[in-house]
């Protein structure tokens, strides 16, 4: 498999990332992942836009976005990956600096990092619809900000699959926020519910494609916190992201949701995710 690092394409097995990456020792970076099919990234432009508001945030300097895509399409060709679907992987550190907690100099060179895999759709689960779980959320206060320092969601990961669950859902001050690697949504009396942007969630560019979609097909939305405790009232419940795409959700903890089938909002927003995919 042939990856990018710092201005090189060479095989995944003959790169070395030094261990003084603050990548590496502190988690001092940025991420992000987006959709390829056959061949075409999919909502490019949302995603390198969120990758150089993280950096900017973490007062980070910004690779040119051109050339990131320009590799991530010839990654995706030497990987023999233009036909079906694939991910791309992007991420950027601070560099390669002595182990100190500040800053290193304004001119030390980022570690820019970038893979691609093929992506084998899930076609079962957004069938069927998937189990979640409900947990507090322990995270910091900067969630907006997509940054590889991930152990809470790690731990989420974790309990989630030890609960024989898709994905842990996060709650505070009794709001179910969004997953450990999702967006979240509920369907109450034919409205789409999310929680609104703020510092406490990741703004998904699943999630505002499907927004967009919403707007489109006059399928009514509200952003505003989804108190937990409402949960089981729900009609129908959701995941978003960039490879959950749209995943029903039939079941939280032990509460069922709606009927136990995923509900006729879901298949409209998954049909016209899927078609909008295929189209660009």
């Amino acid at each position: 498999m042939q990856v990018y690092l710092n201005g090189e394409i060479r095989h995944k097995d003959e790169i070395r990332i030094s261990p003084d990456d603050r990548g590496f020792v502190f988690g001092d970076g940025v991420y992000e992942v987006i959709l390829a099919y056959d061949g075409r990234l999919f909502a490019a432009e949302p995603h390198l836009e969120r990758l150089a508001r993280s950096l900017a945030e973490l007062k980070m300097p910004v690779p040119d976005t051109a050339s990131l895509r320009e590799v991530m399409t010839r990654l995706l060709r030497e990987n023999n990956l233009e036909q079906g679907h694939a991910t791309v992987y992007l991420q950027v550190t601070r560099g390669v600096a002595p182990r100190k907690h500040f800053f290193p100099p304004a001119d030390t060179p980022g570690t820019v990092y970038i893979a691609t895999a093929p992506f084998p759709p899930p076609e079962a689960e957004w069938e069927n619809g998937v189990k979640v779980i409900l947990i507090p959320d322990i995270r910091w206060a900067r969630c907006d900000i997509k940054t590889i320092s991930l152990q809470p969601n790690v731990l989420a990961a974790q309990q989630a699959k030890e609960a024989g669950a898709k994905e842990a859902v996060f709650v505070r001050d009794g709001a179910a926020l969004e997953g450990a690697h999702t967006s979240f949504c509920a369907v109450f009396d034919g409205t789409l519910w999310t929680h609104p942007e703020s510092h406490y969630i990741l703004p998904g560019i699943t999630r505002r494609v499907v927004l967009e979609i919403c707007a489109e097909q006059g399928i009514p939305v509200r952003q505003y916190p989804i108190q937990a405790d409402r949960l089981p009232a729900a009609a129908e419940c959701m995941l978003l992201g960039t490879t959950t795409q749209v995943m029903p959700v039939i079941r939280i903890d032990e509460t069922v949701i709606g009927d136990g089938r995923p509900g006729p909002v879901t298949r409209r927003l998954q049909q016209a995710l899927d078609a909008l995919i295929r189209r660009a």
